[in-house]
C-alpha cells in the first residue's frame, strides 16, 4: 500500500454541484491539561427551563421538499428541544468508545455513528450483472489512502454527503417524549469535514486550489441552506496526542489504515487545535465561530477503567445541561 502523502501525477476529476446535489438530496441512509469547558468570548447564553433563547435568527428553507420545516421547528416536540452536538477528534483517538459509552450512560441520548462502513461500500450501480461482486463494489476510504492526489477531492465530497444525511437524520421518538436533557450526539460533523480533513488534504496538496474552491463553494451554500437543520449547538473535542493515536490507530488494525503514517496524524492534530482551541481557523458560519467547546482528556485510558468512564460521562451531562 502506497503511504498516505506519496507525490503521484494529478488525474482530471470531473465534479459539480449537480453531483453534490444528487447525492444529498436522495434517499437518507438509516443508521442508527485539566478538563473545562472552553466557552469562546462574547458567547451569550440565556436558559429558560430547558430552552436556549437568541434574537436575529435567520431561518432557512430547505432545498429539498420534504424538508422545509426548519429543524427548529422538527427538533422541537411541546416544551421538549433536542440537542444536537458533535464528538470530534484525531484518528483513533477513541470517538467510537466514547460515543458507545454515551450511548449506554443515559437513554435520552442518541449517538449516531460515523458512516464508514458506506465509505467502504459504494456500489456501482452502472455495473453489469455479469460482473463480480469485486468489480461492483468499491471501497472509497481504502483508495483515498493509497492514492489521495487522486481521490481525496471525490472522498471529502462523499463524505460531507454521508455526514448531511446522518446530521438530518429526526431525533427519534424517545427523545421527543423525555422529561430530561435530550441529545442527539454525532461522531463528527459536516464542520469537521471541511475545517478539519478538506483543509488539511488541501494543505498537503492532495486537493488543488480549484477543487478546494469548489468544495467551499458548494459546503457553504448547502449549510446556509439547510440553516438549523444541520447547526450543532456544542462540540466534545476528544483530544490526545499523535502519538497515542497511532498507538491506537495500530492496535484497532483497520486494513485501510495499514498506510497511515504518524506525521499525516500530526497534520490532523494542529488542525483540531487550531479549529478548536486556539480559535485561528477561519470559520465562514457565524454561530459556529461562537459554540461551546466541551475539552476531554483522552490520553487516560477511559476504554476499560468504569471510574473514569463515570467522571467522563459526569463533564458530558453537566456540559449538556448548560448549553
Amino acid at each position: 500500500m502506497a503511504p498516505l502523502l506519496n507525490q503521484v501525477s494529478n488525474l482530471t476529476k470531473q465534479t459539480g454541484l449537480a453531483q453534490v446535489m444528487r447525492l444529498c438530496c436522495s434517499k437518507p441512509l438509516q443508521w442508527n491539561k485539566p478538563d473545562s469547558f472552553l466557552w469562546p468570548r462574547n458567547t451569550t447564553i440565556v436558559q429558560t427551563g430547558n430552552t436556549k433563547t437568541s434574537k436575529g435568527k435567520k431561518t432557512y428553507q430547505s432545498i429539498e421538499g420534504s424538508r422545509y420545516l426548519s429543524s427548529r421547528a422538527s427538533l422541537l416536540h411541546g416544551n421538549v428541544r433536542v440537542k444536537r452536538v458533535s464528538i470530534e477528534g484525531n484518528v483513533a483517538v477513541g470517538k467510537s468508545t466514547l460515543a458507545e459509552i454515551l450511548q449506554s450512560a443515559c437513554s435520552d441520548w442518541e449517538v449516531m455513528a460515523e458512516p464508514v462502513q458506506k465509505w467502504q461500500n459504494i456500489e456501482n450501480e452502472t455495473a453489469k450483472a455479469e460482473e463480480s461482486s469485486q468489480n461492483r463494489v468499491h471501497n472509497l476510504l481504502q483508495m483515498m489512502y493509497q492514492d489521495p492526489q487522486r481521490w481525496s477531492y471525490t472522498f471529502q465530497t462523499f463524505s460531507c454527503m454521508s455526514r448531511l444525511r446522518t446530521q438530518l437524520q429526526p431525533a427519534p421518538a424517545r427523545l421527543l417524549c423525555s422529561k430530561g436533557t435530550p441529545v442527539q450526539v454525532f461522531e463528527r460533523s459536516v464542520y469537521s469535514d471541511r475545517y478539519i480533513f478538506a483543509l488539511n488534504m488541501f494543505e498537503l496538496g492532495c486537493i488543488n486550489s480549484t477543487e478546494w474552491a469548489v468544495y467551499q463553494d458548494w459546503h457553504s451554500f448547502l449549510v446556509e441552506q439547510l440553516g438549523h437543520q444541520v447547526e450543532l449547538e456544542g462540540i466534545i473535542y476528544l483530544r490526545a496526542s499523535p502519538e497515542t493515536c497511532m498507538e491506537r490507530l495500530q492496535h484497532r488494525g483497520r486494513s485501510e489504515e495499514q498506510g497511515v503514517k504518524l506525521d499525516y496524524l500530526e497534520t490532523l492534530h494542529l488542525q483540531h487545535e487550531r479549529w478548536l482551541i486556539e480559535k485561528s481557523t477561519p470559520i465562514h458560519f457565524e454561530k459556529l465561530q461562537k459554540i461551546p467547546v466541551l475539552y476531554l482528556d483522552a490520553t487516560v485510558k477511559f476504554q476499560s477503567d468504569p471510574e473514569v468512564q463515570e467522571q467522563l460521562v459526569t463533564k458530558v451531562k453537566n456540559f449538556f445541561e448548560a448549553l
